[in-house]
């Protein structure tokens, strides 16, 4: 008997906590929480913020503006909205716990923080005494500068110009120009360069630097 009189008590205190629990959840009640974020613009007029950080304080819930400044989000009331982008003032807004609709919209204004930071120069040594040590311990020898004249040599840097491969941004830049070329020629014959006075000077130069004979010979 005893048994069920606990048992008994148990259900009731159980009931009673789910019921306080049900009657919270009804007092609070969910808000779709939309707005625009706005700021000044260089001529003092408002325009639309975006990428701006909307964040329910305490919470893992959040979003960001579109381009049009524009966002909503589900939230409670009596919730703090934390707006912050950077370059810009964080804001906070608390949603009012006396609203009578589950729509509640907000006009967000964000005016610009500008940090000045301090300078800061980087070396490439950690202090002036490695700096010393460095120096101290670097070989400057004929040799040394012997060596580093012969590979900045003029010939030798016009032997790598035409042996070593181009580049990704070449590459991109030469088929960019191929393809413009092409388009503004569609559908008419492209002009000739025979009586063009700097091609003929491209043509001559190259002739006097022996570019078709190394050409030449790399075929063979």
């Amino acid at each position: 008997m005893i048994r069920y009189c606990i048992l008994l008590l148990f259900l009731i205190g159980s009931l009673s906590s789910k019921a306080q629990d049900a009657t919270v959840q009804d007092s609070i009640m969910p808000i779709q929480f939309s707005g625009i974020v706005v700021t000044e613009d260089e001529y003092g007029e408002p325009t639309p913020l975006p990428y701006v950080n909307v964040a329910i304080l305490g919470t893992s819930r959040g979003t960001v503006s579109d381009f049009d400044g524009f966002f909503s989000i589900v939230a409670l009331e009596g919730d703090t909205v934390v707006f912050s982008r950077i370059g810009y003032k964080t804001v906070e807004f608390t949603i009012p716990d006396t609203l009578e609709s589950q729509r509640y919209s907000w006009y967000q204004i964000m005016s610009q923080d500008n940090i000045l930071l301090p300078e800061a120069v980087i070396y490439p040594w950690p202090s002036r005494e490695h700096f010393k040590i460095e120096l101290l311990a670097m070989d400057i020898s004929n040799e040394l500068r012997s060596q580093s004249e012969k590979n900045l040599a003029k010939e030798v840097m016009n032997r790598l110009e035409y042996t070593v491969p181009i580049d990704g941004a070449e590459a991109y830049s030469f088929e960019t120009k191929r393809t413009f070329d092409n388009t503004r020629y569609s559908g008419q014959y492209k002009p000739q360069n025979i009586f063009n006075v700097v091609a003929w000077k491209q043509f001559i130069d190259a002739w006097k630097r022996g570019d078709f004979k190394r050409k030449k010979k790399k075929d063979n």
